[in-house]
């Protein structure tokens, strides 16, 4: 376990990251690392992308403040929870990654058996229900689905990733995104192609024996994701939404092409 000092440095390290790559905006998400019985957590209102060590917050196990000037984030029951229901787990990372979220809201499934990468490393994204950010409701929305994976998406809300510590959090996040730009690219030229579930069982069987990995996943193709109440449409459609797909596709290609200018300024 690592000490406070360098839990404070690695917190405001990965804040940094998240607000350069876009995966939070103003003051939205919240880090945490557990230390032992505490838990040193983000302040609320504050920018990850301009954090300081010493505005960082310790709470004890039942979220009351023992450490740190700031108010703990709003977010905090949901770290706690994590903390609860899995013992294997030293940081929580709770972000808005914008195309991932964009899928929840257009009601069309991340669970799909589409990347090799993702399939083998964080397994089924699946989305919670809606839940009222801040409140008990999300604690309820993650509390079943968070015993089987590292990964998930909070409808309309947010990503929430976990790990042994917040680097391996943060990396969950940053292939969720990446997978979410993939489809997206990949539903604008018309057609989503799946892996089988021969394909899926050689993926499944290197996970160890090659790649060494041993973190809890779901796989694409589990019989859970049919009838859980964390999965979305499974359709390849864009959505259900007025909007035609054509539209949506031009929408989607003009802020690409707004980014790719915006990066290349």
């Amino acid at each position: 376990m690592i000490n406070e000092r360098e839990a404070r440095r690695q917190i405001v390290e990965v804040g940094k990251w998240l607000y350069n790559k876009g995966l939070v905006a103003a003051t939205d998400g919240n880090l945490s690392i557990r230390l032992g019985d505490r838990i040193i957590t983000t302040p609320s209102g504050v920018s990850k992308g301009f954090l300081k060590e010493n505005e960082l917050v310790i709470v004890n196990s039942k979220g009351e403040k023992v450490g740190g000037s700031g108010k703990p984030s709003t977010e905090v029951k949901m770290h706690l929870a994590v903390y609860k229901i899995r013992p294997d787990v030293n940081a929580v990372l709770h972000a808005h990654p914008p195309k991932s979220i964009a899928f929840t809201i257009a009601g069309v499934s991340l669970t799909q058996c589409v990347i090799p990468e993702v399939v083998v490393t964080i397994g089924a994204i699946q989305t919670t229900p809606y839940a009222t950010p801040s409140t008990d409701e999300v604690v309820q929305s993650i509390n079943e689905p968070i015993k089987h994976t590292d990964v998930l998406m909070l409808d309309r809300h947010g990503s929430l990733t976990v790990g042994k510590d917040i680097y391996s959090a943060y990396m969950k996040l940053e292939k969720l995104e990446h997978a979410a730009e993939i489809l997206i690219y990949a539903r604008l030229l018309g057609n989503v192609k799946t892996l089988n579930k021969a394909e899926v069982d050689k993926l499944m069987e290197l996970r160890e024996s090659t790649y060494g990995l041993s973190n809890n996943i779901l796989r694409c193709d589990s019989n859970q994701l049919a009838s859980g109440s964390c999965s979305l449409n499974n359709s390849s459609s864009i959505g259900s939404s007025d909007i035609s797909n054509e539209e949506l596709s031009k929408i989607i290609t003009q802020k690409v092409i707004e980014q790719l200018k915006n990066d290349t300024a």
